[in-house]
């Protein structure tokens, strides 16, 4: 995909208001007006952009219809467990909580960040790079991330519990919603549920958010002012549903539908679905490239992510590491929002296959990769972390959680982690005995 020349609107934007403020500095007139003829000439070019005609073909490949998306699957398994196996369970819902909590910590202090600049931040204060255990620094210390856990908790001797993060909020989120409103919940009790717990939300869940508040339908509050909607927050939504349909590929692929029609729509929904379903089968299968490929058959074949998810996997042959998988993905995906679902999904399967089973290196170098590198690694830690269990993550990367999470939720700030490993599995041994 090549996206069209866009001129730099951020650097005219800045000039734009700072010009405006020095000039009014001067006392010159007429400031106002011009700037509100910006701002109309500014809607009106939206408006106008949103109205051009779209590719009805591509429409057609990539429908947000449940039935229509099931259409377009290729043949997979649907089901691995055809019951409920609960020592196996535990063990691997323990590995995928913990290595997915361990990923989002480590990516959390350097979201965003680039390669080069991860890389002097580590020369800087004496760590490796990749990392192999979490920072023992972080930049701006008491610097508070979402209003609840200043940076120094996300390093190695700061680290009294998981830190607030909102990947992890939103898998907690999830088992909330199946608590409260049962496995059949619908987009609507989706909607309730956010009213009810989240204080505050990024992008296209902070759209969302906001347009359920105003009255808006759950089912259109992903269409109005949300140009967000292919973006990734949809997909680090994606495993509380495997977490309660493991080996049901099938099963959290449809649940991760109907969390992310709230917010998002086309190849945002299926990220989430994408990534469900393979997390799903990672209850079963003994690789992640397999897990990948059960996850592509939930979705429809020929959308832009499957065909991303195909592209990946076949360059994997040509990635060695964190910089090969950079370089690989900013050169295909040119222009993309580093937060978008696309470039980030190529990035956490080239980080599960330089990886393998060995969690230190999966997470190590995913979060290396910068983008959007907390969620990625989350992912990424989600997956290998189901696959080889509890037994196959190095202690250092969970001994600091002291059996505590911490989240923003309304009333929902602290859980034990024990508490939500029996509650995830009541859940899923209702689903998978149904």
């Amino acid at each position: 995909m090549e996206y069209p020349q866009i001129p730099d609107y951020h650097l005219l934007i800045d000039h734009l208001v700072e010009y405006a403020k020095l000039q009014y500095e001067y006392g010159a007139q007429g400031v106002e007006s011009i700037l509100q003829e910006v701002k109309k000439s500014l809607e009106d070019a939206i408006s106008r952009i949103n109205q051009l005609p779209i590719d009805e073909q591509m429409a057609r490949q990539e429908p947000n219809s449940l039935n229509e998306i099931r259409s377009l699957r290729l043949d997979g398994p649907r089901r691995l467990w055809k019951k409920f196996q609960k020592d196996k369970y535990v063990e691997k819902l323990e590995g995928a909580l913990l290595a997915r909590m361990a990923g989002c910590t480590l990516g959390a202090i350097v979201e965003g960040w680039s390669i080069e600049s991860m890389q002097e931040w580590a020369n800087f204060i004496g760590d490796p790079f990749p990392p192999v255990d979490y920072w023992s620094q972080a930049k701006n210390p008491s610097n508070i991330r979402y209003g609840k856990s200043p940076n120094y908790t996300y390093t190695r001797d700061g680290m009294c519990g998981v830190p607030v993060d909102d990947d992890i909020t939103y898998t907690l989120l999830g088992l909330l919603i199946v608590e409260e409103y049962g496995k059949d919940f619908t987009t609507e009790d989706v909607a309730k549920a956010w009213e009810k717990y989240l204080p505050m939300a990024c992008t296209a869940e902070d759209i969302a958010l906001k347009n359920i508040k105003a009255g808006i339908s759950a089912y259109q509050a992903a269409d109005k002012s949300n140009p967000y909607c292919q973006w990734i927050g949809a997909s680090i939504r994606s495993d509380p549903w495997a977490y309660m349909a493991p080996g049901y590929p099938e099963k959290a692929a449809e649940m991760a539908y109907r969390d992310a029609y709230l917010s998002h729509r086309r190849n945002g929904i299926y990220g989430e679905m994408f990534f469900s379903a393979a997390q799903a089968a990672a209850f079963e299968v003994d690789n992640c490239v397999d897990a990948i490929k059960i996850g592509l058959t939930e979705i429809p074949s020929d959308c832009l992510l499957a065909q991303a998810v195909r592209w990946a996997l076949e360059e994997a042959k040509n990635i060695k590491d964190y910089h090969d998988a950079r370089q690989a993905v900013d050169e295909r995906f040119k222009g993309m929002s580093s937060v978008h679902t696309i470039n980030n999904a190529c990035l956490t399967i080239f980080g599960l296959i330089i990886g393998g089973t060995d969690v230190t290196k999966v997470l190590s170098q995913t979060v290396a990769m910068g983008l959007d590198n907390d969620c990625t690694a989350a992912t990424a830690g989600s997956i290998v972390g189901a696959i080889v269990g509890k037994k196959g993550i190095p202690e250092h990367w969970y001994k600091s959680f002291n059996n505590t999470i911490y989240t923003y939720m309304n009333g929902a700030e602290v859980f034990k982690i024990d508490d939500v490993i029996n509650r995830f599995a009541i859940q899923a041994e209702k689903i998978l005995e149904c």
